[in-house]
């Protein structure tokens, strides 16, 4: 089967789904079973979207259109549970990129202690995203926030406020059905390319640990404390030279709420040595059909700050965030990208509405090329607004 009928039959039965059922049901749990019993509950759940986009670096749709598909179905039991979640994306025609993004079986040791085998988000950073925002930040791009490989993460509850994951992936997610190739994938990952003087890399044997601790503070019960930290180190396969690189990443991050205000703050480094000769300074990466370069050396800084204004009228919620991403590369010369998002977005019963102003620079999808991540692209700031219109199920 070739993936193409692949990818038709999955974005067919995923629109079949969400289009054969009435808003009644959709307004309904889309769930079958007791999560208490060993046979379990299967939840299904998702959302179609549709954007708008205006660009100030290019010309521009100007147009509502089809974007994407989410499908997820979640399994939870008495002992196990699992994931499965799929995406579609259209660029030019509909699900163009058709992409998993998890598939993974997990086993609850006991109360405290668990474990998951599969394709799913790594342990690195303060969650699977690092802020509110629905475009993401540069370190999305980068390989560093929201990365889906295969792999195992033993998790345990140490004391009641105190989180750990160790975990060991052996390979990157693979590309699935588009027309980038080895770039038709959700996470960003080193690729295979013809298009740059960089060395093919595969990376593997990625060795990653995380603890999270929650602090109480008893005087403020409305207060929220959290901070952590993250590491990964992995091998790097030269495909040109066969030598053998390393990756050492590292992230720590605080959170805090107050009632409905939060706030999320990252810094870290990432540290790449690809054994390269003729490109020592920067490796390719590749995500939703797309290739670009990426400086191997640089620290990160991510904010974000949002705010929940629940049911402003009845049903209606408001949610307003602000995300500031910047990679600082270690390399003279190479310039600092930075990303900075403003958004909102509204939430009635089913159907949820985004609105995002997002200002680039050095950004290789805001107005930038494919060394943007690297040595920069020289046009200054650019600018997108960002229109989303989402049904979620």
């Amino acid at each position: 089967m070739s993936k193409y009928v692949y990818r038709n039959m999955v974005v067919g039965l995923a629109i079949g789904l969400c289009t054969g059922l009435s808003p009644a049901v959709f307004a309904s749990d889309l769930s079958l079973g007791d999560a208490t019993s060993n046979l379990g509950q299967i939840e299904l759940s998702g959302w179609l979207r549709a954007k708008y986009q205006d660009k100030d670096y290019s010309d521009s749709d100007q147009q509502l259109k089809f974007d994407a598909a989410k499908l997820t179905i979640k399994y939870d039991a008495k002992h196990l549970f699992g994931e499965l979640e799929y995406r579609c994306y259209q660029s030019d025609t509909l699900c163009d990129l058709s992409t998993l993004v998890n598939a993974n079986l997990g086993y609850k040791i006991n109360a405290h202690d668990r474990v998951t085998v599969g394709l799913q988000n790594m342990p690195f950073g303060v969650g699977r995203s690092w802020g509110s925002s629905w475009y993401g930040s540069s370190l999305d791009n980068a390989g560093l926030e929201d990365v889906h490989n295969l792999g195992i993460n033993y998790q345990h509850q140490l004391f009641d406020n105190t989180h750990i994951d160790l975990a060991y992936f052996v390979r990157d997610g693979g590309h699935y059905a588009g027309s980038g190739g080895d770039s038709a994938r959700y996470s960003a990952n080193f690729v295979r390319t013809d298009e740059t003087d960089a060395p093919t890399l595969k990376e593997k044997n990625m060795w990653l640990a995380r603890i999270k601790q929650d602090i109480a503070v008893t005087a403020v019960p409305d207060l929220k404390l959290g901070v952590g930290g993250s590491y990964w180190y992995s091998d790097l396969d030269n495909k040109d030279n066969g030598e053998t690189g390393h990756r050492k990443a590292w992230t720590v991050f605080g959170q805090l709420g107050y009632q409905n205000a939060n706030a999320t703050f990252s810094i870290g480094q990432n540290n790449v040595d690809n054994k390269s000769l003729i490109t020592p300074d920067y490796s390719t990466v590749g995500s939703f059909d797309s290739v670009y370069n990426v400086a191997n050396k640089g620290n990160f800084y991510v904010a974000d700050l949002n705010y929940q204004f629940k049911n402003i009228i009845d049903g209606y919620h408001l949610t307003p965030y602000v995300t500031y991403a910047i990679y600082d590369k270690d390399k003279s010369g190479f310039a600092t990208s930075r990303r900075q998002i403003w958004g909102a977005q509204l939430d009635v019963k089913q159907l949820s509405f985004a609105a995002e102003y997002i200002i680039g620079k050095n950004d290789v999808f805001i107005g930038g090329n494919e060394n943007s991540l690297v040595n920069g692209d020289g046009n200054g700031h650019s600018r997108l607004l960002n229109l989303l219109l989402m049904y979620n199920f």
